[in-house]
């Protein structure tokens, strides 16, 4: 059994490492995330554009599932939100959709994979 005292020291040692300025992220957002690369001795921001198909909510472990399509094959990747190595993220488009994760749409080819868009 873990002592109560010690889940608290852990939550307040987590809590500065957490992230103020994030947008709110839905499953079916269309997001572009900038992600920090380091090439020898420098650094620079690459993005990566896709949609949003799951989301794990665990404080400091909070994980999207971002898919995009490249050149006819889908890539998913995963993004631990509160990482420093993730330098922004900004939600493009937002959709409709009635599940919580969307793998249904490594499936789908095509106009089959399309959201529909809400507009806020």
């Amino acid at each position: 059994m873990v002592n109560l005292n010690t889940q608290q020291t852990i939550s307040n040692i987590e809590s500065n490492f957490l992230k103020k300025d994030l947008p709110l992220l839905r499953i079916g957002d269309n997001v572009k995330i900038g992600v920090k690369i380091i090439e020898g001795n420098k650094e620079r921001v690459q993005f990566y554009e896709g949609t949003i198909l799951a989301k794990k909510n665990s404080s400091i472990n909070t994980t999207i599932t971002v898919r995009k399509i490249l050149q006819g094959i889908g890539i998913e990747r995963i993004f631990l939100i509160h990482s420093p190595k993730i330098d922004s993220i900004t939600v493009l488009r937002s959709s409709k959709v009635r599940r919580s994760k969307l793998y249904y749409l490594r499936k789908l080819r095509g106009k089959a994979s399309r959201l529909k868009q809400t507009f806020k």
